[in-house]
């Protein structure tokens, strides 16, 4: 690839990465241990789809640092730290998987979402575990796994839709560059 090809995808990563990071501010519903509803993944997974796994990780993985350290990260130990931040969100860059390909944008929506809440739910049963609640969703919570289950499980499915609702009504307008297609391919109807 030719330097200004690289210098393209870097700009391009900095600026989904920013997207994600102000949409990430913009939270729809908290919950009360972490993690919210947001549109904050949709442009990765834009930029998953356009550029490649190599490529998204990176994006990736720096939103998840970025999450971190402006979005009021927690962690109880390195261990939080990396499983919550760093490779919580660096998964989300597997979308890339389905580069150019016609329904890419959804297949990698819910792939990213998938391998994120792995991430999540394995966190959540062992490191968080300690802080279970004795009553969660109305039910006795005995397993730390089925609490992360639900807990993490919900947050993420919620994500997931909201990701596939807006990838849906943004999907046939930027269809052109969702393929890798430059954002002058993207046609507007009157």
């Amino acid at each position: 690839m030719r330097s200004d090809g690289k210098t393209r995808i870097l700009c391009e990563g900095a600026l989904f990465v920013a997207m994600a990071q102000v949409l990430g501010f913009v939270k729809l519903w908290e919950l009360p241990y972490g993690g919210s509803i947001t549109f904050a993944m949709l442009p990765l997974f834009i930029f998953s789809v356009r550029w490649g796994c190599r490529n998204a990780f990176l994006a990736s993985f720096s939103f998840g640092l970025l999450q971190f350290l402006f979005d009021g990260g927690f962690a109880l130990t390195w261990q939080s730290m990396l499983g919550d931040y760093i490779l919580a969100f660096g998964v989300l860059g597997l979308a890339g998987l389905f580069q150019g390909k016609r329904w890419g944008i959804f297949a990698g929506t819910i792939l990213g979402c998938a391998a994120r809440f792995t991430v999540h739910y394995v966190v959540g049963a062992t490191i968080w575990a300690a802080y279970m609640p004795d009553e969660f969703f109305g039910m006795t919570m005995t397993s730390p796994w089925t609490y992360s289950l639900l807990y993490n499980g919900s947050c993420m499915l919620l994500n997931m839709l909201l990701c596939l609702a807006a990838a849906g009504f943004l999907y046939r307008p930027l269809y052109p560059f969702l393929i890798g297609g430059d954002i002058f391919d993207v046609k507007v109807e009157s």
